[in-house]
């Protein structure tokens, strides 16, 4: 249906920004036990990442910069995974969390993700309305991250949590492990606190040789897709069927055909009786009355990042109600300052209501937002209706643009 509040203009919420403090910036927020330990810290740490570095750096915690670009690049509202390092880990947390050296380090970084989501709480309260801040969490320490999820719901972090991934020897229960995990789905299902899966997560550490990060490059997406599986199987969707599960910056493509893959093997666990399939997987399917599928259209989204044009053909089996676009503002592959362009690539041929669902609709209620609230902003700075479904032409957009995934073959000098 036709969103009535605009006659010719999106609401556009990206549903995939990273924000983080500056590093310093952190030391207000952190208990003033570790203020010591914070400043000795500071002093020996080398931040990791270009992006955190130089003239753009800025842009992870400058509230004004940032509300400008996202207003130039036509977006409203945001949600805002985590970019920065939090104090006393030794890389983003975004991902994966290493595990810490002993219990005093288990300690300090605990008290880092605590001081980021209460840096984050702030900068979101900094524009009412606007900015969905995803909670960090810890899952080495499950109680403690209950405890930090009811403050998260109760500061406004109104984008729910961040599932880190479990790659193999962090020392952590497989997702599927439900007695371990249980209570934070039982948590995020009483709260209406959405469990974000990232891309990225789930990857096994790169070593220093030069084919480890293509390795790496190459397999990432499919170790993010594991938690999908491992929270099917485990019962967590079925336990908990009010929960909302997103998985961002992924791609959208390989949902049709892994949901396909997942039916398969179910029926086949459930009804061919003597085979290797139905003998490990009865007792898991006695406990799991519905399809991998129905599962997903029950209580899964998709992040769809800078989705590629040739993705969204599949949009009608992913689900319509279910693709929720982001630009990753700001990373490198970011579709910032292009992103009327790339929605040009991506949406020129969908119908105007499938993609007001994708631009702004199903953030909205997956995260709270309220559309009516936004509407005057986006009559000012939202791309306009005719103009995303202007085809984009090739040799539109600079070479540059290629950085972004969604333009892919599509810049002046491809």
């Amino acid at each position: 249906m036709v969103n009535k509040l605009i006659d010719d203009r999106y609401i556009v919420i990206s549903a995939d920004c990273h924000a983080g403090a500056d590093l310093v910036e952190y030391r207000p927020f952190l208990d003033a036990q570790y203020h010591s330990e914070f400043d000795a810290w500071v002093e020996s740490y080398e931040i990791p990442y270009e992006d955190l570095k130089g003239p753009d750096g800025s842009r992870n915690w400058d509230s004004d910069r940032r509300l400008t670009d996202l207003e130039a690049d036509g977006i409203v509202a945001e949600v805002i995974f985590p970019n920065t390092v939090p104090p006393f880990y030794p890389k983003s947390s975004l991902t994966y969390q290493p595990p810490a050296t002993d219990s005093a380090d288990a300690e300090r970084r605990w008290a880092g993700l605590r001081a980021h989501n209460r840096w984050l709480a702030e900068f979101c309260a900094q524009v009412p309305g606007r900015r969905a801040g995803i909670c960090q969490i810890n899952l080495y320490d499950i109680e403690a991250s209950v405890r930090e999820i009811r403050w998260a719901k109760s500061a406004g972090l109104t984008g729910g949590v961040l599932l880190p991934g479990v790659p193999p020897g962090v020392g952590l229960p497989e997702l599927h492990e439900i007695d371990y995990y249980d209570p934070l789905w039982q948590v995020c299902e009483e709260l209406g606190m959405p469990v974000n899966h990232h891309g990225g997560s789930g990857s096994p550490a790169m070593s220093d040789a030069v084919e480890s990060p293509v390795i790496f490059l190459l397999e990432i997406t499919w170790w993010s897709h594991r938690a999908l599986t491992h929270l099917i199987v485990s019962g967590a969707l079925e336990n908990h069927p009010e929960m909302k599960c997103v998985f961002t910056e992924q791609g959208t493509e390989w949902i049709p055909s892994e949901l396909m893959r997942l039916d398969y093997f179910f029926d086949r666990m459930r009804n061919a009786v003597g085979s290797q399939e139905y003998i490990w997987g009865e007792p898991v399917m006695a406990k799991l009355p519905l399809q991998p599928s129905e599962y997903w259209a029950r209580q899964c989204y998709v992040g769809s990042s800078f989705i590629r044009p040739n993705e969204v053909p599949s949009r009608h089996e992913v689900g319509i109600d279910s693709i929720m676009w982001g630009s990753d503002y700001p990373h490198k592959e970011m579709s910032f300052p292009y992103s009327l362009q790339a929605l040009r690539a991506a949406f020129s041929d969908c119908e105007r209501s499938e993609v007001e669902q994708m631009l702004g609709l199903n953030a909205a209620d997956v995260y709270g937002f309220d559309l009516k609230k936004l509407a005057p902003i986006a009559e000012k700075v939202g791309p306009k209706v005719s103009d995303v479904a202007t085809v984009l032409l090739k040799g539109e957009i600079p070479k540059e643009a290629e950085r972004c995934p969604a333009f892919v073959g599509l810049t002046a000098d491809a």
